[in-house]
């Protein structure tokens, strides 16, 4: 009662031939089969790629409608402008950035 039952079907035999050591069948077609196959693949990949950019292009044209609508700019185009803003010299500005006054410079109450 506790042995497992082993069940074969056609193809299943076939194959634990070629397992064993037997002769394999060979298919004069499956070279060129093989190379349809492999084309076949690559094109589809390439038309999912295709789809993907058409896909993307059009989510950017919504974007950039957005952008026009409300004044707003791409992530790159501010990051660009807050970086050129850093580096530009604060010479004569009463009002300098928090990193460029000193630790300890009117922090704390002066004792008199």
């Amino acid at each position: 009662e506790d042995q497992p039952r082993v069940l074969l079907c056609a193809g299943a035999t076939k194959d634990m031939g070629k397992m064993l050591g037997g002769e394999e069948e060979k298919d004069p077609d499956a070279q060129k089969k093989e190379e349809e196959r492999q084309e076949a693949l690559r094109q589809q990949e390439e038309e999912r790629k295709a789809k993907h950019a058409r896909m993307e292009a059009e989510r950017e044209k919504v974007r950039q409608q957005i952008r026009d609508k409300y004044g707003l700019k791409k992530k790159e185009e501010k990051e660009a402008e807050e970086k050129a803003a850093l580096e530009q010299p604060c010479e004569g500005s009463l009002t300098r950035p928090k990193k460029a006054i000193p630790a300890g410079c009117g922090d704390e109450e002066e004792e008199e």
